[in-house]
């Protein structure tokens, strides 16, 4: 199997990014998945073990003594490196803010393209096939560098099944980046978190509902389900300006983009904003009273009914397995 590089983010605090899982399923489905970290001198190597767990067969700790300051740079000079230590046949990056920069910048560097906003990859002739879901999630289309490296830009929470857990391999490498031609970072200040919920972008589960929620008071049928699953909570546009739930939940082409392994859609209409939010995710279930509801259009398995009565039948039944 080919080596597929794989950027992982870090943390200020020095965790892993939510975005490590979908970035190494995307590796893994295409080659033998190899995590680089940048990292300070000596640090990370507590890391392998969530890592290994994430499928990585390898994992290269790039060490660069200004990483907690270079903006960007130190991840690219890391790849750069890794490229010509494994011979990959493709890059994977997320598709984060610093993800895009990054795979731009390397892709200068190296002479190739950027395969961006990837939410499924495969192996084709010409090497790694990638897919996208454009135009609001109207269409699916595939793209290929032909000949090569390729460089891809991952969707959190997208990138196909999760690989098998692992031991890896390690290695270090050493990458330094000239401070005075890079931003600097001055200060990194935390937001708390007021949820232990899983984050709604990169969540594996996720369960949304709708207006037919009928109230903020009743949304919190959402919730139940949603913690019985151990899955994020998320919520159609109707359901946001009706004021049932904070618009930091709103699925959809204005609201976040996610594609979870599961997706649960709770009396959500299916208009195709939110369809553009969440139709590629792995598995999607409907529960709507309309039979006509967009929603079951790209719905694997879809429920009839009202939400009231069969969201507490179906927490009931997942309790009494436990």
């Amino acid at each position: 199997m080919p080596n597929i590089l794989a950027l992982i983010e870090t943390t200020p605090a020095g965790t892993l990014a939510t975005s490590a899982g979908s970035t190494l399923a995307a590796a893994a489905a295409v080659g033998t998945p190899v995590a680089v970290v940048v990292v300070a001198p000596g640090k990370g190597k507590d890391l392998v073990g969530d890592l290994g767990a994430l499928g990585a067969q390898q994992v290269v700790f790039a060490e660069c003594a200004d990483v907690a300051t270079a903006l960007v740079t130190p991840a690219v000079a890391a790849l750069d490196a890794a490229i010509d230590a494994h011979s990959p046949l493709a890059v994977v990056v997320p598709n984060s803010v610093d993800g895009r920069e990054v795979a731009g910048r390397l892709a200068v560097r190296r002479g190739t393209t950027v395969l961006a906003d990837v939410v499924e990859t495969a192996t084709g002739a010409n090497g790694v096939v990638a897919t996208h879901s454009i135009f609001g999630g109207m269409y699916t289309t595939e793209s290929e560098v032909a000949g090569g490296l390729a460089i891809l830009t991952v969707r959190q929470g997208a990138g196909g099944d999760r690989p098998a857990a692992t031991k890896p391999t390690t290695s270090t490498i050493t990458v330094s980046v000239d401070s005075t031609s890079t931003g600097t970072i001055e200060s990194v200040e935390m937001l708390p978190s007021d949820s232990l919920r899983p984050d709604l972008r990169a969540a594996e589960r996720v369960v949304a509902g709708g207006r037919g929620l009928q109230s903020e008071e009743k949304f919190v049928l959402v919730e139940e389900l949603a913690d019985a699953l151990g899955a994020a909570v998320g919520a159609s546009r109707a359901a946001v300006d009706s004021g049932f739930v904070d618009s930091s939940t709103q699925v959809g082409q204005t609201g976040v983009t996610v594609s979870p392994q599961l997706y649960i859609a709770l009396g959500i209409s299916g208009a195709i904003q939110h369809r553009a939010g969440m139709q590629t995710s792995g598995t999607i279930v409907a529960i709507n009273k309309d039979a006509d509801a967009a929603i079951f259009g790209v719905s694997d398995f879809g429920i009839v009914g009202d939400v009231f009565s069969v969201v507490p039948q179906l927490i009931s039944a997942i309790e009494s397995r436990r």
